[in-house]
C-alpha cells in the first residue's frame, strides 16, 4: 500500500498563463533521465550494426512496399514533432539525425529502380547516421542547454 510522504512535497508557484498548455516545463525530454540516453544509444548502436552488417554481407536489397513507406511516414512525423517540441540543443540534434535517417529510408523505399551501388552507399550512410545518433544520445545524459524562450533553472 502506498503511503503519502508529506516531507517530500515541494510547493511551487506556477507563473504561466493558466489557459496555456504545456507538456513539460523544462524544455527537455531526454536530459532529465540517464536511462533515456542509454536506451537511445543502445537502439541506435543496434541499428548501426544492422546497417553495416548488410554492407559486410553484400546485402543490397531494400523494401519497396506501401507498409514500409507508411511506417517511415509515421516515424518521420513523430520524430519531427519530438524535435520541435524540445528546447534542448542536444535533443534536437538527436531527433534531427533520426529524421534525416528516416527520410533517407523513405526515399529509398519509394525509389523502386535503385541500383545496388546506390543501396550500398545508402546502407553506409544510414549506418553513419545511426552511429552519430548513438553518440549524440549519450550527450543527453547530463543536463541540457536550452535554446529559445525557456531557460533551465
Amino acid at each position: 500500500m502506498d503511503r503519502p510522504i508529506e516531507a517530500d512535497k515541494i510547493e511551487t508557484v506556477d507563473t504561466r498563463d493558466p489557459g496555456e498548455k504545456h507538456s513539460y516545463t523544462s524544455g527537455h525530454l531526454m536530459c532529465r533521465s540517464t536511462a533515456w540516453g542509454v536506451m537511445g544509444f543502445v537502439a541506435c548502436a543496434y541499428f548501426a550494426w544492422v546497417s553495416f552488417s548488410h554492407v559486410v554481407r553484400g546485402e543490397y536489397d531494400w523494401p519497396h512496399d506501401a507498409w514500409t513507406a507508411a511506417t517511415y511516414i509515421v516515424w518521420i512525423l513523430l520524430l519531427v514533432g519530438l524535435m520541435l517540441d524540445t528546447h534542448c540543443l542536444r535533443e534536437r540534434l538527436f531527433f534531427g539525425l533520426l529524421v534525416a535517417n528516416f527520410v533517407q529510408g523513405f526515399g529509398l523505399t519509394l525509389w523502386r529502380t535503385i541500383p545496388s551501388g546506390q543501396v550500398h552507399n545508402a546502407r553506409i550512410g544510414t549506418g553513419v547516421l545511426w552511429t552519430l545518433a548513438a553518440l549524440v544520445s549519450l550527450t543527453t545524459m547530463g543536463r541540457g542547454s536550452v535554446v529559445g524562450p525557456e531557460k533551465d533553472s
